[in-house]
């Protein structure tokens, strides 16, 4: 590793130590190596920033983005919470099972953790907190369901790995439904198991609960609920790649919208705007994490690292569990799509050379990413869902320990389980 990148990767971090945004830490530690290695042309540089966003599958990115975005406006997350608390009505927890029911069947359709948190925290922290739950576990609970948002198709995290990894999305999103299920129902049931501790009764045993005969709850929820059958449907049978299917997720989400009539002209209009605005902070990161892992390509950092990891390391597992610490130290200080980006190159043909699954090591990277979003310092879905609820941060904390302790014992089972993992792959994909 030459010296020009040793001070570029430390321009790197020190910029995001310091709170610059993201995309200017990668940028400024990327311009450190064009400049200092004698490469002093700025149209380099911004060739390689453009280059990194040219890339055809990423173009699910805005569509899937624009999609959530009508489906929060179109008033389909009313209708699916209705169908999540007519579900859970008699499991100890009440809305926080509500919660965590909503952030996996939303996960389907907003592909946004960061949007999932903050929808939620407005709509049922303050109802938690008046059925007599405290103001810190219902923010806990809402920010570690969000976790599950980008293991449910169409995640956009699975899209740029995808992209990124020359992984196919399709079977990212088939294995994104066992491995989201699975961290649903552990967390349901470590909820639960606190809530009979505590006295948070089921829903159907307190006075405010009006009951919603299931039935009819799911019949109310059940053109939302198949959007996803649509997306998954439509890509298993060769209808529309990924991409395209992106594209049909848009036309669903406006037609529900304008079938609901709750789409106006000026709703549009805002929706139209917060697509943009999160497709910009999405795109601008990729291309430039996409610059950066271009220098490290050049300086033959993935293949050094890969012989060094094969010779060094003993076996697959060993490899994993080093992976797995390495991950969950990165998320805690690096925002995951950039993350993603600069890591993938490096740490996927080790993975290839050790004869790990594309798919299962695909899970274990994002579930390690995904952990890194509640994690401080960085911690994006910590900081928005206590900016909304004003929850303390020390507070959150406390309440949060058996929620790690749960996404922890996901995470082992993904890393040396493979099934969970590539089941449905395998079934759906022989």
């Amino acid at each position: 590793m030459s010296g020009i990148l040793i001070a570029a990767i430390a321009v790197l971090f020190v910029a995001l130590l310091i709170r610059v945004p993201v995309f200017i830490a990668l940028l400024a530690g990327t311009a450190v190596y064009f400049f200092g290695a004698g490469q002093a042309n700025p149209l380099l540089l911004i060739q390689r920033f453009t280059s990194g966003m040219e890339s055809i599958p990423l173009l699910a990115v805005p569509f899937f983005v624009c999609a959530g975005v009508f489906m929060n406006y179109a008033g389909i997350t009313d209708r699916i919470m209705v169908f999540c608390a007519a579900l859970t009505a008699s499991i100890w927890g009440g809305l926080a099972q509500v919660n965590i029911l909503l952030s996996t069947l939303m996960g389907g359709m907003s592909g946004s953790s960061l949007a999932d948190a903050a929808m939620t925290a407005k709509m049922l922290v303050p109802q938690m907190e008046r059925r007599g739950m405290s103001k810190a576990y219902s923010t806990v609970v809402t920010a570690f369901s969000s976790t599950i948002t980008p293991l449910i198709p169409p995640g956009i995290g699975m899209i740029i790995y995808g992209s990124t990894a020359n992984v196919s999305i399709g079977q990212l999103f088939m294995g994104g439904i066992s491995v989201g299920l699975l961290t649903c129902v552990t967390m349901m049931m470590l909820t639960a198991w606190i809530a009979r501790r505590r006295g948070y009764a089921p829903l159907k045993t307190t006075a405010e609960y009006e009951p919603v005969p299931l039935g009819r709850a799911f019949m109310h929820a059940l053109l939302p609920l198949f959007m996803p059958v649509v997306v998954l449907g439509g890509i298993r049978a060769g209808i529309f790649t990924p991409t395209e299917a992106g594209a049909v997720a848009v036309v669903y989400a406006l037609a529900l919208g304008l079938y609901y009539r709750e789409l106006s002209g000026a709703k549009l209009s805002q929706c139209l705007k917060e697509t943009v605005l999160t497709t910009a902070v999405i795109m601008l990161i990729v291309g430039a994490a996409s610059a950066l892992a271009w220098v490290l390509t050049r300086e033959r950092v993935p293949q050094a690292l890969t012989e060094w990891m094969v010779e060094a390391v003993a076996n697959k597992y060993v490899f994993l569990i080093i992976v797995n610490i390495f991950l969950l130290v990165v998320g805690m200080f690096i925002e995951g799509n950039a993350a993603m980006i600069v890591l993938v190159p490096l740490l996927v043909p080790i993975a290839r050379a050790f004869g790990i699954d594309d798919i299962h090591f695909a899970f274990v990277f994002i579930f390690n990413l995904a952990i890194g979003a509640i994690t401080p310092p960085m911690g994006t879905l910590m900081f928005v869902t206590c900016g909304i609820t004003g929850c303390r941060i020390r507070e959150f904390l406390a309440e949060s320990v058996p929620y790690f302790a749960q996404l922890l014992f996901v995470l082992l089972l993904i890393t040396f389980v493979p099934q969970v993992s590539t089941l449905l792959v395998d079934i759906l994909h022989p």
